[in-house]
């Protein structure tokens, strides 16, 4: 992507922090629609950006779907930012997903705290489970969010 970025404008893209400003507002974007041959290389862009989202960078989805929307009809602003968007995967090309396999130990965190859900909203119910359902087969599977995506250009935290 970014050497046929290079081919297209004549230069790398400038590496960002992020993929897009802060406050931004594409909605607002009143400079000059694209013509045919930009609005191509708009989409390109766009069509890029998604198989990044779709092979692992999630950092960006949220940007790219943004800017998704004005495929059809995309003014300069627009593919400014998508420009911007590709100087964020330069500046962070080593981003990754860390997937650990162990089983994580969360007995420094103390006691989890019980909660009785019969007097929220809900009320009295019951979670309803196949009855077909097929054994397991595998090990069990515990999924831990991340608050932050720093760890994604460092490596991941050496808590895990």
């Amino acid at each position: 992507m970014i050497e046929s970025y290079e081919r297209t404008f004549g230069a790398k893209p400038k590496e960002n922090s992020t993929p897009l400003v802060g406050n931004n507002h594409p909605e607002m974007d009143n400079s000059e629609l694209l013509g045919p041959t930009e609005i191509t290389l708009f989409q390109s862009h766009i069509g890029s950006l998604q198989w990044c989202v779709t092979i692992g960078r999630f950092d960006i989805a949220t940007a790219v779907m943004t800017m998704s929307r004005y495929r059809a009809a995309p003014c300069q602003g627009h593919l400014e930012r998508t420009k911007r968007m590709i100087g964020n995967l330069r500046k962070y090309k080593t981003g990754a997903i860390c997937i650990c396999t162990g089983v994580p130990d969360y007995s420094s965190l103390g006691e989890t705290p019980q909660y009785d859900w019969m007097s929220s909203v809900y009320g009295n119910v019951t979670e309803g489970l196949p009855t077909n359902a097929p054994a397991s087969l595998g090990k069990e599977v515990t999924s831990q969010p991340m608050w932050t995506l720093t760890f994604t250009t460092t490596g991941p935290p050496a808590a895990l």
